[in-house]
C-alpha cells in the first residue's frame, strides 16, 4: 500500500497544491514502482485546519482538489493500471464548518441538533459558580479538549478546536456514516482507512483522567466496547459489495488483546501497528516489535501491517540519523530497514517520498507552518509539516516539477533537493528509487512461495536481526561493524557485501535455492 498525501503529491491545477488530477497523472509511476494499491488522504471539502481531516462534507471533493468526476476518472484509471484505491474516512469528528455543527450552534441547549456532537455543561464550584471545562481531558494537539460557547456550554474536540467530536450514541450519526460508506463504494473504491478508529465512543460519565492521562484515555476515550458494533455493521456493508473490499483502522491500543478485538473475523480486516515506526535503530527493539506485532494478530487470522513513515510521523531517514553521527547514515539505514519491512509477512505501507529517500524538512519557517500542533503548542512541538513537503519530480529548483515552473508550492521545498527528484534517480541503479523498485519486484516474485510463519535463530544477536520465512532469510545489521551472513545466496542487499560479511547498517535477502 502506498500512502498518497494528496495535497503534496502532484499539482494538476497549477495552484501550488496537489490534487486528484495530479495523482491521476502519476499512476504509471506508482504502477512501475511496484505497489499494489494507493491510500488517498482526505480530499473532501474542508477548511484545512488539520490538513483535510476536518471534513465539512464527507461525500464531496474540495474544489482545490478537483471534482467528483476527477475522482471517478482517478479510480477508473487506477483500476486500469492494476491498482486498488482506498480512501480515508474520518468518523470521529467533523469540521466546525460542517452543516451539522452550524445547525448545532444555531440551536438552543437541549435541541436535538446538538445531539450529533458532544456538548456538556461546565464544571461548577460548590457554590454553583462556573469553574471550567467539564473534565480534564486533553486535546491530542495540546491544551484542553473542550471549547466554551457563548451560551455557557462546552463542546468536545480531541484534536483541533475546529474539529468537534461527533456523538456516536446518536443513531442518526451512525446511519449517516453507513450512507457515506455506500456512497464511495458505489463509486468503486476498494476500501477505507479509518481515522481515529478506536475513539468514536467516550466514557458516558465523562470522568477525569488524572495525571496519567495517556493510560487513562484508553477506556475513557479510546477502545470502548461500544465501537465494535459499528465495525461489525461496516463489515457487513463491505461484504455486500462485489470483489474484495477492505477496512484498515488507525487503532492505538495498549495491549495485543485489545488490538485483536478490532480484528475479529466480522470486524476490521487490518489495523495499523505503529511500533515499528516508533522503534529506535536497534536490533533488540526491532525484534521485540516484530514478535509482538505478529503475536497480536495471530489469533485473529488477520495480516500484520508494517510502516516506517507516514503523514503523522517524522520521516525515518531523519529519525535514523539521531543522534547525529556519520553523514548519510540515515539513508543507509533506511535502505536497510526497507528489506526488513518487505521480508515480513502481511502488508507493507509505504509513505510517498520514502522511495526517494526524502528527509524530514526540519527548518520550515514558523510563518509557513500550518499544522495545528505547532499553533496550539506555541511552536514547542513543531508539528507534522516537515513530512508533508511536496514531492520533487524533476528540475533543479523549486517546485521541482511538483507544480508548473514559477508556482510556489503550499509548503516550501528545500534548495538542495535536485539530486532527490524522480528524474535524477530514474535509471540510476544506485539510487534509492531503483532500490525500491528492485525490492518490490523481488518481493512480488518471492512472496507466493513463502509461508506466513517467521523462524528466529535460537541465539538472537544484539547486533543484528535475522529471521527466515521458508527459503528466504532476511539479515539486518544494526551495528557499525560487519557481521557474518547466515547461510544462503544473497539475492538483494542494501549495500555491497564483502564475501560472507554483512557490513554495518546494511541488510540482505538470502535464498537457499535462488531462482535461475
Amino acid at each position: 500500500m502506498y500512502e498518497v498525501y494528496v495535497r503534496s503529491f502532484a499539482d494538476g491545477g497549477g495552484d501550488g497544491e496537489g490534487d486528484l488530477r495530479g495523482v491521476r497523472s502519476r499512476l504509471a509511476y506508482l504502477r512501475d514502482l511496484g505497489v499494489d494499491a494507493l491510500w488517498l488522504t482526505p480530499f473532501y471539502p474542508s477548511p484545512l485546519a488539520d490538513g483535510g481531516y476536518d471534513v465539512a462534507d464527507h461525500t464531496g471533493v474540495d474544489p482545490r482538489f478537483g471534482t467528483l468526476d476527477d475522482f471517478d476518472a482517478l479510480v477508473a484509471d487506477a483500476h486500469a493500471h492494476g491498482l486498488r484505491v482506498i480512501i480515508d474516512i474520518v468518523p470521529n469528528h467533523t469540521s466546525d464548518r460542517h452543516r451539522w455543527f452550524r445547525e448545532a450552534l444555531a440551536a438552543p441547549i437541549g435541541d436535538p441538533a446538538r445531539e450529533r456532537y458532544v456538548f456538556r455543561p461546565g464544571r461548577r464550584n460548590p457554590d454553583g459558580r462556573m469553574e471550567g471545562p467539564p473534565n480534564d481531558w486533553p486535546s491530542m494537539f495540546g491544551g484542553s479538549a473542550w471549547e466554551r460557547l457563548p451560551d455557557g456550554q462546552w463542546y468536545l474536540h480531541l484534536y483541533a478546536r475546529e474539529q468537534p467530536d461527533l456523538n456516536w450514541r446518536d443513531p442518526g450519526v451512525r446511519r449517516a456514516f453507513e450512507d457515506v460508506l455506500r456512497f464511495w463504494l458505489d463509486r468503486g473504491v476498494d476500501g477505507f482507512r479509518i481515522d481515529v478508529a478506536a475513539g468514536l465512543f467516550k466514557d458516558p460519565a465523562f470522568a477525569d483522567v488524572g495525571a496519567d492521562a495517556r493510560t487513562a484515555l484508553h477506556g475513557r476515550i479510546y477502545s470502548r466496547p461500544e465501537v465494535h458494533g459499528v465495525y461489525r455493521d461496516w463489515r457487513r456493508i463491505l461484504e455486500s459489495y462485489d470483489g474484495d473490499r477492505m477496512a484498515v483502522g488507525e487503532v492505538w491500543t495498549d495491549s495485543p488483546d485489545e488490538l485483536a478485538r478490532f480484528l475479529r473475523p466480522d470486524e476490521l480486516h487490518q489495523a495499523f501497528q505503529f511500533d515499528l515506526q516508533l522503534a529506535p535503530w536497534s536490533a533488540p527493539a526491532f525484534r521485540d516489535v516484530i514478535q509482538a506485532a505478529v503475536a497480536a494478530v495471530e489469533p485473529t487470522g488477520a495480516a500484520p501491517t508494517w510502516v516506517l513513515s507516514s503523514h503523522d510521523m517524522p520521516r525515518h531517514v531523519t529519525r535514523y540519523e539521531r543522534p547525529p553521527g556519520v553523514p548519510g547514515i540515515g539513508t543507509a539505514r533506511a535502505r536497510a530497514a526497507l528489506l526488513m519491512l518487505l521480508a515480513l509477512p502481511g502488508s507493507a505501507y509505504l509513505y510517498q517520498g520514502e522511495e526517494l529517500g526524502l528527509p524530514e524538512v526540519e527548518d520550515l519557517p514558523d510563518e509557513v507552518r500550518q499544522d495545528p500542533i505547532s499553533r496550539r503548542t506555541g511552536g514547542k512541538r513543531p508539528g507534522r509539516d516537515g513530512c508533508r513537503v511536496p514531492i520533487p519530480w524533476s528540475g533543479a529548483k523549486e517546485p521541482y516539477g511538483f507544480a508548473p515552473d514559477g508556482t510556489r508550492p503550499w509548503l516550501p521545498m528545500p534548495p538542495d533537493w535536485a539530486s532527490l527528484t524522480v528524474e535524477a534517480q530514474d535509471g540510476d541503479p544506485a539510487s534509492m528509487l531503483s532500490f525500491y523498485r528492485s525490492a518490490l519486484a523481488l518481493r512480488r516474485e518471492l512472496a507466493p512461495s513463502l509461508p506466513e510463519e517467521i523462524e528466529w535463530p535460537d541465539d538472537p544477536s544484539d547486533a543484528s536481526v535475522v529471521f527466515r520465512r521458508g527459503r528466504l532469510t532476511c539479515a539486518l545489521n544494526c551495528s557499525d561493524n560487519p557481521v557474518r551472513l547466515p547461510p544462503g545466496e544473497v539475492v538483494l542487499a542494501s549495500a555491497a557485501c564483502y564475501g560472507d560479511l554483512l557490513p554495518g547498517n546494511t541488510s540482505a535477502w538470502l535464498v537457499t535455492d535462488a531462482p535461475s
